[in-house]
């Protein structure tokens, strides 16, 4: 038994360090390509003399900054549990979600502003040449690369702080979108600018809304799924051969691991030492067959 549980620690472990390690990618490749589009971006600002351009650069920018905060709560994160956090500091992601969620929003209100000045101000336009074009065009192709890359991070991760970074990039190709779409039909609508400058922002308050309840979702804690019941039902018959009227579930997400406690119902006539045994495998069986740690209470039949 021990070397099983010694067995599966290490499996964890390695699992732990790969999640890091992919959620640390996304991070540095964010940085590294948000710096260099908002070179760009700025570069064709100030050469078309575009405000909304120079906007998007700095959107752009902003990303790297949500980036960082990814990659502080990933460290954070996977530091062991303490005295004073006996269940580890997983849960630091949701907090960098959650404050993902709230630059997402800050966004999605100055995009807001920026629109509605641009409807009081149509003769406010830039001359945009062939290089606003070229640029706007390929940062809208790289940033939804790079949010689909962050989601299956998210994936494969779980990690909301990522998930909530890939919903950044697709803002900001959002608001490449809205420059691009400026461009091209300015001359033939004057406000299809600002009105899709609004349609963004509206996009980008439900991302929000999704992100912020997610992570709160999880800090506060959820039902368990059917579904999760339903395999630990079936873990519980394979295991003792019986239905041991497993009830009372709940579980405690802490971001790294999940903690799982739940009732079962045993004969009155058995002795502790026997209940204990049964409980202990059921423990170890979903500890490598679903990943939680359980902690299961002892009730007598009838």
């Amino acid at each position: 038994m021990t070397i099983g549980r010694n067995n599966h620690q290490i499996f964890e472990t390695l699992q732990t360090q790969n999640s890091e390690r992919l959620k640390y990618s996304a991070g540095i490749v964010s940085i590294i390509v948000n710096t260099l589009l908002f070179a760009l971006k700025y570069w064709a600002g100030i050469v078309s003399g575009s405000v909304a351009l120079l906007a998007d650069a700095w959107h752009t920018l902003s990303d790297s900054l949500s980036s960082v905060a990814v990659i502080i709560g990933v460290k954070l994160s996977s530091r062991e549990a303490d005295k004073k956090h006996p269940f580890g500091h997983g849960r630091i992601e949701n907090l960098v979600a959650i404050l993902i969620g709230v630059m997402l929003a800050i966004v999605a209100y100055e995009f807001v502003m920026e629109s509605v000045d641009k409807l009081r101000n149509p003769d406010n336009k830039a001359i945009f040449g062939t290089l606003a074009i070229v640029v706007t065009a390929v940062s809208i192709v790289v940033k939804e690369l790079m949010a689909q890359f962050s989601f299956y991070v998210a994936r494969k991760t779980g990690s909301t702080s990522v998930k909530a970074d890939g919903w950044h990039h697709r803002s900001d190709a959002l608001s490449s979108i809205v420059v691009l779409a400026g461009i091209f039909l300015q001359d033939y609508f004057w406000w299809i600018d600002a009105v899709l400058g609004i349609c963004v922002s509206l996009i980008l308050v439900v991302a929000v809304y999704h992100i912020i309840r997610e992570a709160v979702d999880k800090l506060m804690g959820q039902n368990v799924s059917d579904e999760t019941i339903e395999k630990v039902n079936v873990i519980i018959s394979e295991t003792v051969g019986n239905d041991l009227k497993a009830h009372h579930f709940h579980i405690h997400n802490y971001g790294t691991h999940s903690e799982l406690t739940f009732h079962i119902k045993l004969p009155p006539e058995m002795s502790i030492l026997e209940g204990h045994g049964i409980a202990d495998k059921i423990e170890k069986q979903l500890r490598e067959k679903l990943g939680v740690e359980s902690t299961i209470h002892i009730e007598p039949m009838g």
